[in-house]
């Protein structure tokens, strides 16, 4: 029997051993070989698969979640609050064996807004070219207009978004003593059912006071009955972001270093506590660190988990641009978990997206995993696009996917909540397709992981 055949029959036999004797549940075994979630018909599992399939627990995910996108919240690259959720994240990963490392790297300096009205408390996206500082006053709706005489000393001034006038609105407001500014975001006519996240003002020139973007949702809250507010503004300057990179090695002799990857990004957008995006993957990839930990490989088990994707792909960028040839060779894939859970209706197609549409090692992987698993014709791919972490793997000639939850017709109808304040576990996660993902993703790295 060849070498390779051989090392492949006992990575088998010590996954079977493993599913058998390791921490499992009476009844488990057999809860495995049964018709999986929204599943088209009953699965025709691996032994590799049952052990996945029968430890990995959605539930456990939406613990990690809550902590994530419920109490850390908005999570900005280069904050207080990015920091806390890389932390927590390392913590987790430490705490299941695993040799963490955070990575850093400097991310551009930027200013942000904390507003409070009552009970409620947001965050926001402020200007470059506006100010910084406390205001609190009465705020004054005054819709689209980019001109008026009203007097505004000392309130606060409430826009509706007029693309390209975002300048006009502020400095007309501030000649008229305005304290702070508002400008309330306005749907694109390319999305329009995407509901309008906050944005940072582009402002050609000074503005002696804070100008804010806030998002859709915040204007119709302020709207619909706020009459008094309070703000401030930061300049966050200096800033670093961090990759946490987390390994476990292979069980067997891995003479060649292989590693297969899964991963997500733990940022979020201004004013959004990213519920799925992308809190929904990190937790995906904690939960299945906790579950591939002690099963048997032939290859090593990278998880990682990427900062400020969200202002272009800049740490999964940074984390490739680190590696030497040898040390690129040597990852058989990459595993991208990006918006795994909505539980927005229409979104209910798995894609499997390659940055150039073309089938690779996770592509093939997940979509072999899906038909074991039973989920026929419910995936959809492979298929063309990028805008996310496995663009940097694909650049570098390293095989990698991005695997997530959207609408049927194409891979660019996403959630309305998209980068929003209601991207929240109450309001945007469906436990169901968390756990059709942690399955997905568990089987296909694992059947890459076992093999050399």
């Amino acid at each position: 029997m060849p070498q390779v055949k051989r090392r492949d029959l006992l990575a088998g036999a010590a996954a079977a051993a493993g599913f058998a004797t390791v921490g499992l549940l009476p009844g488990t075994a057999a809860a495995a070989t049964r018709r999986r979630p929204g599943a088209v018909r009953p699965p025709s599992l691996t032994v590799g698969d049952k052990a996945v399939v029968a430890r990995v627990d959605a539930r456990r995910a939406l613990q990690h979640l809550k902590v994530l996108s419920d109490q850390i919240g908005w999570r900005v690259c280069g904050t207080w609050r990015e920091h806390a959720a890389a932390e927590y994240i390392a913590g987790v990963l430490r705490g299941l064996g695993y040799k963490v490392t955070l990575q850093p790297f400097g991310v551009p300096d930027k200013k942000l807004a904390e507003l409070r009205a009552g009970r409620e408390h947001w965050q926001s996206a402020a200007a470059a070219n506006g100010a910084v500082g406390r205001v609190r006053g009465d705020v004054v709706d005054l819709g689209a207009a980019t001109s008026f005489a009203a007097d505004l000393t000392g309130k606060i001034a409430l826009f509706t978004r007029v693309p390209g006038q975002e300048l006009a609105q502020a400095k007309a407001a501030a000649a008229q003593g305005a304290a702070a500014v508002l400008i309330a975001n306005v749907r694109s006519t390319t999305y329009p059912e995407r509901k309008a996240a906050t944005f940072f003002p582009n402002l050609a020139e000074p503005v002696a006071v804070p100008v804010l973007g806030i998002a859709e949702y915040h204007g119709a809250r302020i709207r619909g009955g706020v009459r008094t507010l309070s703000l401030e503004v930061t300049g966050h300057t200096g800033l670093t972001s961090y990759n946490v990179l987390a390994e476990r090695k292979a069980t067997f002799p891995n003479p060649q270093g292989k590693a297969v990857i899964v991963s997500a990004h733990y940022d979020s957008v201004p004013g959004s506590p990213g519920g799925n995006d992308d809190g929904s993957g990190t937790a995906l990839c904690l939960e299945l660190a906790r579950v591939l930990r002690r099963l048997p490989t032939q290859q090593d088990i990278r998880v990682c988990l990427w900062g400020a994707e969200e202002i272009g792909l800049v740490g999964s960028r940074y984390y490739v641009s680190r590696l030497d040839d040898a040390e690129a060779a040597r990852i058989t894939g990459c595993f991208q978990n990006d918006m795994v859970a909505t539980s927005h209706p229409p979104a209910g197609t798995y894609w499997l997206l390659s940055v150039d549409g073309a089938d690779n090692t996770t592509t093939a992987a997940v979509a072999a995993a899906a038909e074991r698993l039973g989920y026929v014709g419910q995936t959809k791919g492979p298929t063309a696009r990028g805008s996310s972490d496995h663009e940097a793997f694909h650049e570098r000639g390293i095989d990698a996917g991005n695997f997530s939850w959207r609408g049927d017709e194409a891979p660019s109808r996403l959630e309305p909540l998209y980068h929003t304040p209601e991207d929240t576990v109450a309001g945007n996660i469906s436990l169901q397709r968390m756990q059709v993902s942690l399955e997905l993703i568990g089987c296909a790295a694992y059947d890459v992981a076992r093999h050399r």
